[in-house]
């Protein structure tokens, strides 16, 4: 996310009444979550753990929880819980506005597109040309769709990031500030929910076609002419590189990299990074041609019981 004008370290500070360690004219120009920032963002960081990975990446301000030493070219911003901080920042820069009409006054709708009856347009949409958007579709706030789009009954696009931190008292939630956008010539089936990015954007790249009832997670991009089939869910931060195929009940964890070309066939459960150019089958996700070796061996284990009890 990126602020609508630069902002001082100082007058970020102050935003969140926090100290800070750097010049009180530091540039600031937004914030992001870790895998997506870059020069001029503040990252959080609220657990030793992951302090190196925030310090030495991309990001020139960290928000955390304890006085370290500061990189050089880089800022501190001290505070006693970065989490609770970091969405007094969103609120700040992306705060709730309630909608009084069906259709946003500051949407943009494209020539040739169609609404149906019952969609919800949210603040600041902008949707493209000779696009077909069936009835009760909910596009929330920010969300950028292009040309030649089709999205069909039901679908939710910019819903918040299942994205909690555990506390003592319950889950927080990490508020999301960021987008869905949807490029040229993607179809989007019935049912199907898109979640908005954190601070940045869940993308689908044009051409992707994606059936009923699919499920993708904040932050995530699908590559382009992508096929997702029914009941697929993917998770957070996920990149699907081009042309990949994603059969019906495929599951995907949080922030791994599935390979151009790949084929993910049904009900496979996908828990790492995955080469493209290949197929892969079962839970977890593997080479088909070598999870049915296994499965083969696996069907003679009986007559090799069978045998071993002969021989004695």
């Amino acid at each position: 996310m990126k602020f609508p004008t630069p902002y001082t370290l100082k007058q970020i500070a102050q935003l969140i009444d926090c100290e800070f360690v750097g010049d009180d004219d530091f540039p600031v120009l937004g914030m992001n979550e870790i895998h997506v920032v870059e020069p001029g963002d503040i990252v959080f960081v609220d657990h030793p753990k992951y302090y190196d990975k925030a310090l030495q990446s991309a990001a020139t301000i960290v928000l955390i929880n304890k006085k370290v030493d500061c990189p050089e070219g880089k800022a501190l911003l001290i505070s006693d819980d970065p989490f609770r901080d970091f969405n007094k920042l969103t609120n700040h820069f992306k705060p709730f506005a309630s909608a009084n009409n069906q259709i946003s006054e500051t949407a943009v709708i494209g020539e040739g597109t169609v609404i149906q009856p019952n969609t919800f347009i949210g603040h600041h949409v902008v949707i493209g040309k000779n696009c077909i958007i069936h009835s009760n579709v909910s596009i929330y706030d920010d969300t950028i769709i292009g040309d030649n789009v089709t999205i069909h009954a039901g679908t939710v696009l910019g819903a918040n990031a299942f994205y909690y931190k555990k506390r003592p008292e319950g889950f927080d939630r990490l508020k999301s500030g960021g987008r869905v956008v949807i490029e040229d010539h993607v179809d989007i089936g019935a049912a199907c929910t898109i979640d908005r990015g954190v601070t940045a954007d869940t993308t689908i790249k044009k051409g992707c076609k994606i059936d009923n009832q699919v499920q993708i997670g904040h932050d995530t991009i699908i590559g382009e002419k992508t096929l997702i089939a029914s009941q697929v869910g993917i998770a957070g931060c996920v990149v699907i590189e081009d042309e990949v195929t994603i059969w019906g009940q495929v599951g995907i964890t949080s922030g791994i990299t599935i390979g151009s070309k790949a084929v993910l066939l049904a009900q496979a459960g996908v828990s790492k990074s995955l080469e493209g150019g290949k197929s892969y089958f079962g839970s977890p996700a593997e080479d088909i041609r070598k999870k049915y070796k296994e499965l083969a061996s696996i069907k003679q284990i009986p007559e090799i019981l069978h045998f071993l009890k002969s021989q004695k």
